[in-house]
């Protein structure tokens, strides 16, 4: 089989989406229009048009414009509804959804609402399309840790619905050393616990993530490889990396797809998933991903194979239903 039918035929799991950043043009203005939000963009061409970026920076500008059309239960609902259609056409079965309540919750929109929403969304996927999911509510780390705790406040009486916690936004100037102690009560509580690392920040922003934060993924994690101590300890203690192709590329972290470093990540033995961050953003769901290394790397098929099963592996799923995951990943394979 080709490689391009093994990436569709293969089941998968994705563990870093923003759903926020799952917002399409003509979503986006769908949504301005229902809720009589002023947007300086007439059509999904001029929203296009506006997706250039050169930096992080440029692309949390335009993001957190976009989100300011997401007012009601309802929009969250379709929003996340939305994505979760579009990644079953890729054959994922269970998604890790990162969810930003701080660009919420100041607009006025009720932290009830956004997960409300989302949780809909969840149940009908499940339902209709064979898609499991779970939510993991990100700190934005351009804002102070007292925000951060009042957020973790809020999610508190919400944890059966929440699995786990996440820190994302403007990496420089942030180190996550700076979130420890919000990080600890979390943990405390039962949440689970990843952050952004290692994608504009230095290779010590991946340390601080591991031994203040406690984290059990890193997100993203490429500038990890520039210290070699540091990857020795990721692959000792299995720690999984979601890495975001696309993302990279589009934010000039890798300047050619040709040179990321997924497959010297990979002959590390670094546990790598692949994944599609903020897709309508970024130009790519999480196939589309895949495709664009495989096109760049010329991927092998146990390379393909590897990282796909990585993010059934990596997930937050219960020791008994990633079993399950793992068993049909398998049978797929073999199916092929």
């Amino acid at each position: 089989m080709a490689r391009d039918g093994l990436i569709d035929a293969l089941p998968k799991a994705e563990l870093h989406i923003h759903i926020e950043g799952s917002l399409e043009p003509s979503m986006m203005l769908e949504l301005a229009a229902r809720n009589a939000v002023d947007l300086p963009y007439t059509s999904s061409d001029e929203v296009l048009a506006a997706y250039r970026f050169t930096r992080l920076q440029d692309f949390l500008d335009l993001y957190y414009r976009g989100m300011s059309v997401l007012r009601t239960r309802a929009d969250f609902r379709d929003l996340a509804l939305a994505y979760l259609r579009r990644a079953a056409a890729d054959r994922v079965e269970h998604v890790e959804i990162f969810f930003d309540p701080q660009g919420h919750v100041p607009r006025g929109v009720g932290f009830a609402e956004v997960l409300d929403g989302l949780t809909d969304a969840l149940a009908i996927a499940e339902r209709d399309l064979g898609v499991t999911g779970y939510l993991i509510m990100c700190f934005l780390r351009h804002l102070d840790e007292d925000d951060a705790e009042r957020t973790l406040d809020l999610a508190l009486a919400h944890k059966d619905r929440i699995i786990g916690v996440g820190l994302d936004s403007s990496e420089l100037g942030h180190p996550p050393a700076k979130f420890k102690n919000v990080f600890r009560r979390a943990r405390d509580e039962g949440f689970r616990t990843v952050a952004h690392a290692g994608e504009e920040g230095p290779s010590s922003y991946v340390w601080e993530a591991i031994d203040l934060l406690g984290v059990e993924r890193i997100d993203h994690g490429n500038r990890a490889l520039e210290d070699s101590e540091l990857v020795r300890r990721i692959a000792m203690d299995k720690l999984p990396l979601t890495v975001c192709p696309l993302s990279n590329l589009r934010l000039c972290v890798v300047e050619d797809l040709a040179r990321h470093p997924i497959r010297q990540m990979l002959e590390a033995g670094l546990m790598v998933t692949v994944n599609s961050d903020d897709p309508a953003y970024f130009g790519g769901y999480v196939s589309e991903n895949f495709h664009a290394l495989d096109a760049a790397l010329k991927l092998s098929d146990d390379e393909v194979t590897v990282l796909a099963r990585n993010g059934f592996t990596a997930s937050f799923l219960g020791q008994e239903a990633k079993a399950e995951a793992l068993g049909r990943f398998d049978q797929a394979l073999a199916d092929l």
